[in-house]
Order: C-alpha cells, then structure tokens, then sequence
C-alpha cells in the first residue's frame, strides 16, 4: 500500500477536556507522522465547506454549530493505510458502537460531540486537507 496523506481533526470538546496531548499520541504510537498540527477557529464558511457531504442531513447544523463554538485542533498525519488507520482509531461515529480501546470507545458519549474527525476516503482527505492546510503548512 502506498503511504497516504490524511486528515484528522481534534473536535471542541476533545480540545476543551483536555484531550489533544493523549489523542494526538494514538495516531503516533500506530505509527503514523505528524506531517501537519494547528489550533484553528473555524469559521462558519470553513465548517461549511468542510462537512458540505452531509448538507441536507438533519444534523447537519448542529454539526456546523458545534464545530464553531471553539477552536480544534486540525491534524494532518501520512504513513501505510493513514486514512484506515486514522478511523480504526478514531472508533465508529456512535460512541455506543465504538469499540473500547478506540479514542470514541474510552472517551466519548455523544454521536456530535465525539471528539475526533478522520477523513473517510482518499479523495476526502485531499479535499480536507486543503481545506485546513496550505501546501506549505505541510512537511
């Protein structure tokens, strides 16, 4: 497999618990590199552009709202499987079907409010990184 390029996100409420140290360290002890890191704020049209796959669902602004309230922490991690990985460890959306062990297994309780994003494809994780990242942001 090549080496993939992926996004992850670091969502309010994982930044505002205090989780950014211990969840930036799963994706470093699976072995995938930081190749991108920064506290970010943003804006409504940023959020928008970032989740425009889910327009037209019902929860899609509380998402938009949610993702805004305060600032994230946007991730951009390369290595073999990036983008399966990153979700592996992620954990399923519904933190009720997360498995324990997963980021939304031992942490989260909410299906919004579920501390992480990870992209879910390879067309989507160059979409979002360009969204959050300048090409020289990135290493």
């Amino acid at each position: 497999m090549e080496i993939e390029k992926t996004l992850i996100l670091v969502k309010p409420d994982g930044v505002q618990r205090g989780l950014i140290g211990e969840i930036i360290s799963r994706y470093e002890r699976k072995g995938l590199t930081l190749i991108g890191l920064k506290l970010v704020q943003l804006s409504r049209a940023k959020a928008e552009e970032l989740y425009e796959v889910h327009l037209g669902q019902p929860f899609y602004d509380k998402l938009i709202d949610f993702m805004t309230t305060t600032p994230i922490v946007a991730i951009g991690v390369e290595g073999k499987n990036a983008i399966q990985l990153a979700r592996l460890i992620n954990g399923a959306t519904d933190p009720l079907e997360s498995e324990p062990g997963s980021i939304r297994g031992d942490y989260s309780t909410d299906i919004t409010e579920n501390l992480v994003h990870a992209s879910d494809c390879l067309e989507n994780a160059k979409r979002e990184l360009s969204i959050l990242f300048s090409p020289q942001e990135l290493c």
